[in-house]
């Protein structure tokens, strides 16, 4: 079984409230037909169901939040103008902002009347991530929202049988030691929701264990240490450590003697955004290995980005992994 095909069965045993607030995108309803006949999910809808092109689609099972509906608006208008009003916005823009459908979508997500969202087809990235720190806010003790990327690996030496998450790989350019350990503990909380194993997890840098000095090393080893005054017991974080000290066993033997991490990392965390976005292309296209992702993190409920050049089958499966996230 594949690793999308074992997701897909755990998303339907779950039975999660999914909402797609693009419907005006033709992606969008041709992926929740799919979602409701396969039973992927729950799903929800932002819009006016008699006005949406349903493109001759059942989609009968979908629930609707109509944003032409002022009982809904006026529902959550009070929550919302609360979140709102230290910003300057009044109670009449309030109830303007919730007819956008990110914004209604995240206050749903909010008020817990959906499980997860997923939304960027038709919209950019700097809009979704505005409204999921504005309205879905960051989780307990996490400051940092970014991304980590799930690579599955034909290889099957590497990681969990050939599967590895990397992070951050789409979100912070230049973190700070701080963000670093966000990311990290964010990454580790993720891998074990979503893959029911033991993170390993290697803070990555071009030294290894003190082999070179330098400010951005100095960097890595500081969220390193940081990270570990806040991860639970049984995760295994090391660092700093070069790439193949984390993923080759002879190396890490040699580089990082007695480390429970070097040579079977199964998390890599990069120092900066440039070598992370490199990183999982150069696995993903030398290294033929497939790649989930960005996966939003470090908010307080599942909110998941879209790439505008995205497929129906990328919709599914991202509406599958938020599902599992929840």
């Amino acid at each position: 079984m594949s690793f999308m095909e074992s997701m897909r069965q755990r998303a339907r045993s779950l039975k999660r409230r999914i909402i797609l607030p693009e419907t005006q995108d033709k992606r969008v309803i041709l992926a929740a037909s799919e979602l409701i006949k396969q039973g992927l999910c729950e799903v929800h809808l932002v819009g006016n169901p008699h006005k949406v092109d349903q493109h001759s689609l059942d989609l009968s099972k979908a629930i609707w939040h109509n944003p032409d509906d002022e009982t809904l608006i006026k529902n959550l208008q009070a929550q919302y103008f609360e979140l709102r009003k230290d910003k300057g916005v009044t109670w009449v823009e309030a109830g303007r902002h919730l007819k956008k459908p990110i914004t209604l979508a995240s206050m749903l997500l909010r008020e817990n009347i959906v499980d997860g969202l997923v939304s960027g087809s038709d919209s950019p990235t700097a809009d979704v991530l505005r409204a999921g720190l504005q309205i879905v806010k960051p989780a307990k003790g996490i400051k940092t929202i970014s991304s980590y990327f799930i690579m599955v690996s034909p290889d099957k030496e590497f990681g969990e049988n050939g599967l590895m998450f990397f992070a951050d790989c789409g979100v912070v350019p230049n973190p700070s030691s701080e963000q670093l350990s966000d990311i990290a503990i964010s990454t580790a909380t993720n891998f074990e929701t979503l893959i029911g194993a033991v993170p390993r997890l290697a803070f990555l840098s071009f030294s290894t264990k003190g082999s070179a000095s330098h400010a951005d090393v100095n960097k890595v080893t500081e969220g390193y240490n940081l990270a570990l005054t806040r991860k639970l017991p049984h995760w295994e974080f090391d660092g700093e450590l070069q790439a193949d000290a984390a993923l080759v066993p002879a190396v890490g033997q040699k580089k990082a003697p007695g480390s429970k991490v070097a040579g079977q990392a199964n998390i890599l965390i990069f120092p900066d955004l440039d070598s992370g976005n490199i990183g999982y292309k150069l696995v993903q296209r030398f290294g033929r290995a497939e790649a989930y992702g960005p996966m939003i993190q470090g908010l307080s409920r599942p909110m998941n980005d879209l790439s505008r050049g995205c497929s129906v089958e990328d919709i599914i499966n991202v509406s599958v992994l938020t599902a599992i996230q929840v």
